[in-house]
């Protein structure tokens, strides 16, 4: 498993689906998934510090869980078949070891508000993880993933790539306090 870190969440111009990119906390690979518009929200609101009256439905997941004795431990982004991103949320409930599974945007929305660390399996960064070209330089061969994808799964994952070559991130460094 490769800790991953909330790189930023994007509306994507062409269709205004949202996407949230992780990024490997210790590499330049980032993995792309499409969420739903209200887990979009829950995620931002959380990263952003905005104070909501009441708890939202992940906010009432983690007191819940609490409340019973809980803690989430991690979460992981375990699987992508059939263009569908799985995860699994990883608690400790009074010492015992328990595997819940969810939605990656749900997963993320908890992990976010339990400052919990978040994960992704090899085989998914295999095959959806992007490097990102720096303006003129293309990445190694040894920087690229080198899975074993057949020509039907690459034109599936194309326009995560697409999209992701797209995207501006030389904000990423500025919202951080960094410099290009």
């Amino acid at each position: 498993m490769i800790e991953m870190v909330i790189e930023s969440i994007r509306v994507s111009l062409l269709n205004y689906q949202r996407v949230v990119i992780l990024k490997e906390r210790d590499s330049d690979r980032y993995l792309p998934i499409w969420i739903g518009p209200a887990e979009a929200d829950a995620i931002a609101i959380k990263l952003q510090d905005v104070s909501v009256a009441r708890p939202l439905t992940h906010d009432l997941l983690l007191n819940t869980i609490g409340e019973l004795g809980g803690r989430v431990v991690s979460i992981v982004v375990s699987d992508l078949n059939n263009d569908t991103f799985y995860a699994r949320i990883l608690l400790d409930v009074n010492g015992r070891q328990v595997e819940i599974d969810s939605r990656p945007s749900d997963a993320l929305a908890l992990a976010v508000r339990a400052k919990a660390p978040i994960f992704a399996e090899e085989t998914v960064l295999e095959k959806a993880g992007i490097y990102l070209e720096e303006e003129g330089a293309s990445p190694s061969k040894s920087e690229r993933s080198e899975s074993k994808l057949d020509e039907k799964e690459m034109e599936k994952l194309r326009p995560f790539a697409e999209f992701i070559n797209s995207l501006d991130l030389g904000d990423f460094d500025q919202r951080r306090g960094g410099s290009r």
